[in-house]
Parts: structure tokens; C-alpha cells; sequence
């Protein structure tokens, strides 16, 4: 006669569950990094609200960095993968995301020329992103960052690598370089309206709140880009205390050129002082602790015509949200009077 197992009884493997995870909760997370940057190479990220020109800047800056001699790695984090179709004439290439997942299906390893690819000197990646509604940018942002280090992205031999990340979108992916001290420094590109210096102004307040944290990310500055002269982002940046890197004006041969994408941040070119000067203020300007500002101190900024601050804001009531008169009736609650 075979003797059976007893059962275990369900309320004894439901306090075995709650110990343990009482164990888990118990663990102090990792004390966050406070030593200062140790690496030569600077490891840049680039902020700034869609459609504000970050790619245009940074593809621009790239190019001249590498012909002053300087090896440059540009790695675009942006879901719309744009960032190398400006440096590569308007070509894109195969992002991170769609290989890896292609060679996965092939049961093969991706390999660093499938990847990256060069131009006159700069070396750039995209990372991509998943196709709309099926999957989390953020998520792939991550994916992409655990590839590039199986890949060897610590051992690289770069003098700069810029990654350009998108900053209207305030998950997790996107933050990666300044929560897990992943750069040294962050550029917000922005220009004088109020929808650009809110992201810019949100990527400070992310920059603050992880310094906070015992974080050493900073803002080096800004990059202000079509620039018209009203002059709103440059009080935000005094106001925020970050420096101007450089102000690219609203210029008609520029918007031209980018619109073809032409790079113009050429040696010897008509643009070139600006780009020259850009890169030496990036390579130069120190990480700073930025002050973001409130809501209405960013609102002040601009004139009152601008944001609307001349209209009231009047109050629903239940009535019109019901489209007419409600009719009270009786509450059902038991109310006990205290005994």
C-alpha cells in the first residue's frame, strides 16, 4: 500500500507567500551612484520636443565634431528613427529593434556592421521603435541599450557619443540616460514657444529630481533652434540657469537645406562659425543642477495674447453636465449617530 503525499494546506502556502515577499520587501535598494563621471568618454543625451529640430542639430554637430578630428558615435533614440536619415542624405538605415528581432528569427547573432554604419567620419545607429500599437518605445528604448552592451558599447573607443531621445514622452525608456546615470551631461533643444520650453523645462525637473537622488547627470545648456529673436528661450535659460550653446536662426537657407537633408555644419560652409562654436561649447560646458521653473513663472514668459491668460476659467456644475435640471432624490446612506 502506497503511502500518499499530504496536501499542503492553502493557508499555510499563502503564508509562505506573504513571508516571502515581506523578505523581498525588506531588501535596501542600491545606494544610487554619487562619484563624479569617471569616463573620457562624454556621453551626451539631446532632449527637446518632437518636430523641434533635434535631429537637424544633432546630425549637424556630429558631422563637425568628426572633421575636427574627433570620433564621434550618434545613436538615435527617437521611435521616428530620423537622426541618421539627415546624416545619411535622406537613406535609412536598419535600426537595432527590426535586426535584432530579424536575426532572432534566423537564429543568428547581429553583429555590430549590421547595425552601424559611417559617414565622413561619424559612426550612427538608430535604435527604433515598435509599430504603432504594438508594443511600448520605452521598452524598446531599453532593449536597444542591453543589445548596444552585449555588443560591447562600454569598451568603445569614442571621444563623444550623442544620443538623441525624444522629449515628449516622460516613461521610463526615455529616461534611461539620466536615471541610471547613463551620460554625463543632457542638451534640451528648444526654441520661443511654449510647447518646446515645456519639454525642455520637464527635462530639467527629471535632471533635478534624480540629482536628488544622489544622481550626477546635468544640463550642459541649450540649443536654441529657429531662433525668430523674441527672446523666450533665452529667458527661460537664464531663468533655469543653463547656458546658451548656440542659437540657430530662423533662416530660409537652413530650413531649405535640412528640408533636403543637406548637412550644413561643413568646414569652410556659411554655417560653419556656428557649428564650430556649438561643438566647442558641448565639449566644454560643465553639467550643471538645473532650477526648473513652475507652471505660471513658464507661462510668464511669454505675453498674455500668446498663452491665453486673459481667459477665466468658469466652473461646470452638475446641471450642465446633465444637460438640464437634476433631480435630487433620497440617499440610501445609513448614517449612525455616534453613541
Amino acid at each position: 500500500m502506497s503511502s500518499a503525499i499530504p496536501a499542503v494546506a492553502p493557508v499555510a502556502l499563502e503564508r509562505d507567500r506573504i513571508r516571502r515577499l515581506r523578505a523581498e520587501a525588506a531588501v535596501e535598494p542600491d545606494v544610487p551612484a554619487t562619484s563624479p563621471a569617471a569616463k573620457t568618454t562624454q556621453i551626451i543625451a539631446i532632449y527637446g520636443k518632437g518636430g523641434i529640430g533635434k535631429s537637424f542639430t544633432l546630425a549637424n554637430l556630429s558631422y563637425m565634431m568628426a572633421q575636427q578630428g574627433k570620433r564621434v558615435l550618434l545613436i538615435g533614440c527617437d521611435p521616428k528613427s530620423d537622426t541618421t536619415s539627415l546624416l545619411f542624405g535622406g537613406r535609412a538605415c536598419p535600426t537595432i529593434i527590426q535586426t535584432s528581432a530579424r536575426k532572432k528569427d534566423a537564429g543568428e547573432a547581429v553583429a555590430i556592421g549590421d547595425v552601424c554604419f559611417k559617414r565622413d567620419g561619424v559612426f550612427a545607429m538608430e535604435l527604433g521603435g515598435p509599430e504603432v500599437g504594438r508594443g511600448c518605445g520605452g521598452r524598446g528604448i531599453i532593449h536597444g541599450f542591453e543589445l548596444l552592451e552585449k555588443l560591447g558599447f562600454h569598451e568603445w573607443g569614442f571621444d563623444y557619443v550623442l544620443l538623441d531621445f525624444l522629449g515628449d514622452v516622460v516613461c521610463g525608456g526615455f529616461g534611461l540616460p539620466i536615471a541610471r546615470d547613463m551620460c554625463q551631461k543632457v542638451i534640451v533643444v528648444g526654441s520661443n514657444d511654449l510647447q518646446s520650453l515645456y519639454v525642455a523645462n520637464n527635462v530639467c525637473s527629471a535632471v533635478d529630481y534624480f540629482r536628488n537622488l544622489g544622481g550626477n547627470v546635468g544640463v550642459a545648456g541649450m540649443v536654441i533652434n529657429k531662433d525668430d529673436g523674441t527672446g523666450e528661450a533665452q529667458a527661460f535659460a537664464t531663468t533655469a540657469g543653463i547656458p546658451i550653446l548656440a542659437a540657430i536662426p530662423a533662416h530660409e537657407d537652413i530650413r531649405r537645406k535640412s528640408a533636403n537633408y543637406e548637412i550644413i555644419g561643413r568646414p569652410g560652409g556659411q554655417w560653419a562659425p556656428l557649428f564650430e562654436s556649438l561643438a566647442q561649447n558641448v565639449a566644454d560646458a560643465p553639467p550643471v543642477r538645473p532650477k526648473p521653473l513652475s507652471q505660471d513663472a513658464l507661462l510668464g514668459l511669454f505675453k498674455g495674447e500668446a498663452v491665453g491668460r486673459g481667459v477665466v476659467l468658469d466652473p461646470a456644475t452638475t446641471e450642465d453636465m446633465a444637460g438640464g435640471t437634476i433631480v435630487t432624490r433620497p440617499s440610501l446612506e445609513v448614517v449612525y449617530e455616534a453613541g
